[in-house]
């Protein structure tokens, strides 16, 4: 589960290419835009202007390169001519990318025009809730931490935790050991060793925590209909602390032009992966 230093210098280019897909999306006026609208946008500068590829397009038989969950959608929301997004819409858009055989996760809820306090106040602990767990991550501390940290967060919020989908491991495969849950207890789990590389995601519901999966067999969404939101980064675990590798422009101003590199400074370190390699 461990990856070395070359690997972690791939991986770090691969978020930082995935970074510049949602500075794109950053860019890009969503209201009005139908969802696969957005989907073909993102492959096509996945694939000309960066020479890479979207993890997720043939993943498990999936046809498009993103999810787009908007409102109760809780994940794999699929892209559809028919999914126009609206003023005050929330929309969660979950992209991969491979480059050089490595790939990089990541995922952001974007607001859609003017959004009510409600929905803003859901998307902004769903953002925070995310960066607890990050937080809790270093060597020897346990995977149970992060899931504690993330579940504290929403509850004081008044939010619940998803618990059918978690985080997980990420290398040259999507899908790799270990599972990070988004619920747990501190000091319970596996032991996080430098080297590690996997994802944090979170998803908050505003009202219960319970899902159900639409006939398409890929959208998932709330039981009760209330709102869902998700932020996800990969991260690598790094002598003392974490690394995130996805660190996004927008986020610069808050941890500095090295961590968009791959050199986040969250946890007490500042030697990066690639800087290892």
């Amino acid at each position: 589960m461990t990856k070395t230093p070359q690997e972690l210098a791939l991986l770090a280019e691969s978020g930082r290419l995935l970074a510049s897909v949602f500075a794109l999306l950053d860019r890009t006026p969503l209201a009005g835009l139908s969802t696969l609208e957005i989907n073909d946008r993102v492959e096509r500068f996945i694939v000309d202007d960066l020479q890479a590829r979207p993890a997720s397009k043939g993943q498990y038989g999936y046809g498009f390169v993103l999810n787009s969950s908007v409102n109760e959608v809780v994940c794999h929301g699929v892209p559809s001519s028919s999914a126009v997004l609206r003023d005050g819409d929330i929309v969660n858009l979950d992209i991969t990318l491979e480059k050089n055989g490595y790939i990089a996760d990541s995922s952001k809820t974007y607001l859609v025009g003017n959004v009510n306090p409600a929905a803003k106040k859901l998307v902004q602990t769903t953002y925070e809730a995310m960066w607890m767990g990050i937080r809790a991550v270093r060597p020897g501390a346990h995977l149970g931490d992060i899931g504690w940290a993330i579940e504290r967060h929403a509850k004081r919020n008044g939010y619940s935790v998803v618990r059918e989908y978690c985080g997980h491991g990420i290398g040259q495969e999507m899908h790799e050991e270990p599972q990070i849950l988004h619920f747990g207890k501190p000091g319970t789990g596996r032991a996080i060793r430098e080297g590690m590389v996997f994802t944090i995601e979170p998803m908050l519901n505003r009202g219960r925590a319970s899902v159900e999966t639409q006939d398409d067999g890929w959208t998932v969404v709330t039981r009760d209909g209330s709102l869902s939101a998700q932020f996800e980064h990969t991260v690598a675990v790094t002598a003392s602390g974490v690394s995130v590798l996805t660190l996004r422009p927008d986020e610069l101003s808050r941890f500095g032009s090295h961590a968009f590199r791959g050199d986040a400074t969250v946890g007490g370190t500042r030697k990066s992966a690639a800087a290892r390699a």
